[in-house]
């Protein structure tokens, strides 16, 4: 297209490209000294006039960048730090991570400035003071000391560092770490910004929401509001607040929810779980008031899921990823959502490259809040003297009860077959090849388990306090 000035028309900036540029000063060179120039790609006055061309083109980009700087929406970097200050905002800088832990001990032991370390060496600081309750225990939250992306699995922040307080004798941390974030992207500022408008809403519940959720480090949320005067379904106590907070510190999430909360609001509210309750000062008055909410409590899911491969391309890599899917989806969901079976179907199964010529298919999935010992198993050693309708009772360290029915047996009374799955769960099995049995009326026998499946088929339905858990050892796939 021919040149045209810079201009801001209905459809926004519009400038002219390096092309346009180049071109109208070449027409314009060969106007003051003739048509008949030499202006070829090896000329020096094409070189210069080009030279000129780019000068000006990245003046004319710069335009669009100041053009798009003045929305939310195209703003980049400094530019956009500006524009979010209109919504009282500013860019997160690097979060740590924080881990809920709890701290065993003498009842009324009092823990200052406690620090303790996880299994790698890192330091995590407990709150300036934490009080062991009545019951031997108490709970709290503690922020890494480095800053960014640190991991902790469940089980793995348990030792106390430096001076060791009296009475304080354990610590551990039931689930992993709310893992923190690096300095906030452009993407992730513009999406606060959006939040962020619901800040002077027409409720205080949209403010309080999006005041918690723009805390550093805060990372699910689930924010419920009880109007009525009794106490509602979910156990929440009537003219109450109940927030539900994941990641960030006890202070900054107390101090988010104060701040923003209806007046006369109660915020302890919450029969169960226990509550975090964190004193914030008023900074206009100095009064102190009580703000509590409750960390989420995590559920691991137990997944069973058995996959048959329909091509060569089924491989312990594809195994592999089936179980990543299946983590990553449980680990997405929010605080009190439902963990749905046909959900994990779906997780499971887009782990295909092609959903028409599939690499392997999914022939059953059971779940549950907990591993049970029912499992599937096929004879090993088949034995003598076994008949049909014998039960045996499978042997394993650990493990207790689990049974099975011989379904049919060969001409020596060795066992063929089994009637399936465990008629009765027993509890703490796990795959195992070359098991011991007992009872029946043959001698010899011995097992192979193939697969160990939670106890249920069901959805789970969570509280609203509790999210579902993913952990990659908690989920048994059996290739069949």
């Amino acid at each position: 297209m021919a040149y045209v000035a810079p201009s801001i028309t209905a459809a926004g900036l519009v400038v002219p490209s390096y092309n346009d540029i180049q071109a109208a000063l070449l027409t314009q060179y060969q106007a003051c000294y003739g048509a008949t120039t030499a202006l070829g790609n090896d000329n020096a006055d094409y070189q210069w006039i080009s030279a000129l061309a780019l000068k000006l083109n990245d003046a004319m980009s710069l335009c669009q960048l100041a053009y798009n700087g003045r929305s939310p929406l195209t703003a980049v970097g400094a530019d956009l730090d500006a524009v979010v200050e209109l919504n009282g905002l500013a860019r997160l800088t690097s979060a740590p991570s924080s881990v809920v832990l709890t701290l065993t001990g003498v009842a009324d032991t009092v823990i200052n400035n406690g620090v303790v370390s996880d299994v790698n060496g890192i330091l995590w600081s407990l709150p300036t003071t934490v009080t062991i309750g009545a019951g031997g225990t108490i709970t709290a939250t503690a922020v890494c000391q480095q800053q960014g992306q640190i991991t902790a699995a469940a089980g793995t922040v348990n030792t106390p560092v430096g001076g060791f307080t009296a009475g304080w004798t354990g610590v551990t941390n039931a689930a992993p770490a709310v893992v923190g974030a690096p300095v906030e992207a452009d993407s992730g500022l513009r999406a606060r910004q959006v939040v962020s408008v619901a800040l002077p809403s027409e409720t205080r519940l949209a403010g309080t929401t999006a005041e918690v959720k723009a805390v550093s480090g805060v990372t699910r949320t689930n924010i419920l509001e009880n109007q009525a005067g009794t106490t509602d379904s979910y156990g929440n106590l009537g003219h109450s607040l109940t927030c539900v907070v994941e990641g960030g510190t006890d202070l900054a999430v107390a101090t988010a929810i104060f701040t923003n909360r209806g007046i006369g609001c109660n915020t302890q509210g919450a029969t169960v779980p226990a509550m975090t309750i964190v004193p914030v000062t008023d900074p206009n008055s100095g009064n102190i008031t009580d703000i509590g909410f409750v960390r989420p409590v995590y559920e691991a899911v137990y997944i069973g899921i058995a996959v048959h491969g329909l091509t060569a391309g089924y491989t312990t890599a594809t195994q592999a990823a089936i179980v990543a899917a299946l983590v990553a989806y449980l680990n997405s969901l929010s605080i009190g959502e439902e963990v749905t079976q046909s959900a994990l179907y779906f997780a499971a199964g887009a782990v295909n490259a092609s959903q028409t010529q599939p690499t392997f298919s999914i022939r059953a999935l059971t779940l549950g809040l907990s591993a049970s010992g029912l499992f599937t198993a096929v004879p090993d050693v088949p034995g003598t003297g076994y008949t049909v309708g014998n039960v045996v009772t499978v042997v394993q360290g650990g493990a207790s009860g689990g049974t099975l029915t011989v379904a049919a047996v060969n001409g020596s009374g060795g066992v063929t077959a089994f009637n399936g799955q465990a008629t009765a769960a027993g509890a703490g099995y796990s795959v195992a090849t070359g098991l011991a049995t007992t009872g029946g009326a043959g001698t010899g026998l011995t097992v192979n388990i193939t697969g160990v499946a939670p106890i249920t088929t069901a959805d789970i339905s969570l509280l609203f306090y509790q999210v579902a858990l993913g952990v990659a050892a908690q989920i048994a796939l059996a290739s069949v």
